[in-house]
């Protein structure tokens, strides 16, 4: 069960900011997971991954994310971050 945030009527913005920010990595990390119906096990061992060679005779390369998963997870990035960017506009002074 996700922890959720009650909004506070007067809150230190560096306090809000911060906690913001811890709660980025894991929107993100079950997002991706939501995404590419990965378990959270999964997901860091996908993280821990790199791109290898076959042991085959043609030596060719083998990633440890497809095309398909590199593009979704960048689309999870691109909302999670666009969501943190538009929460923090409460404390962006007013452009004239």
């Amino acid at each position: 069960m996700k922890k959720q945030n009650v909004p506070q009527p007067y809150v230190n913005m560096l306090q809000d900011l911060h906690a913001r920010l811890f709660e980025v990595p894991i929107t993100f990390r079950d997002q991706v997971c939501e995404e590419c119906g990965w378990s959270i096990p999964t997901f860091y061992r996908k993280m821990k991954s790199i791109d290898r060679m076959s042991d085959t005779g043609r030596r060719r390369l083998i990633p440890a994310l497809s095309n398909a998963e590199k593009e979704k997870i960048m689309s999870v990035l691109d909302e999670v971050y666009l969501e943190f960017w538009q929460y923090c506009e409460k404390y962006r002074p007013e452009k004239k």
